[in-house]
């Protein structure tokens, strides 16, 4: 990694501290799905969704205009929800407000606690905003990283912290 990103990262991981937690509670909850459209692969462990796909899981909600989620015996390993754009959210802790992400394309990998969100990527924490064009947070680790696009005119990593309010 660049030494001119490393101050970044850090910036970012200080100002967004709960964006990689989430209530525990979450996982042990079921998972719920509605879409217009479904279909699913036995043999593969694939069900492709389609049309206003939402997932709901605790305070974990995913929406996309067409979802994949992977499973194998082990249970869902990975969502991927792409739209225009995909959202995911969740409340990080009972005392914060929720933390939001958008992008074009979003990649869960359950297991790994991980999501990368691609091409045109928001996070949304409070008042807090935070893009690039690509992110990626591990809920279980609390690390976040966030790239800018390789090309010459490319979008850069950005970053709006709200001034705390002052406790009289």
């Amino acid at each position: 990694m660049c030494n001119k990103f490393k101050p970044l990262i850090l910036a970012t991981l200080l100002a967004l501290p709960t964006l990689a937690q989430a209530l525990p509670e979450d996982r042990q909850q079921p998972i719920h799905i509605s879409a217009d459209q479904a279909t699913m692969n036995e043999r593969t462990g694939v069900t492709v969704y389609t049309g206003n796909v939402e997932i709901v899981q605790g305070t974990m909600v995913i929406r996309g205009a067409r979802v994949e989620l992977h499973r194998n015996d082990t249970g869902v390993q990975r969502i991927i929800s792409t739209g225009s754009p995909a959202q995911f959210q969740q409340q990080p802790s009972l005392d914060q407000p929720l933390t939001k992400a958008y992008g074009l394309r979003m990649d869960y990998r359950v297991p790994q606690q991980e999501v990368t969100i691609t091409d045109e990527a928001r996070v949304d924490q409070g008042r807090d905003t935070f893009t690039g064009e690509r992110i990626v947070y591990n809920m279980e680790k609390a690390v976040v990283d966030a790239f800018g696009s390789n090309k010459d005119s490319g979008q850069r990593v950005q970053m709006v912290i709200q001034p705390k309010k002052e406790e009289n």
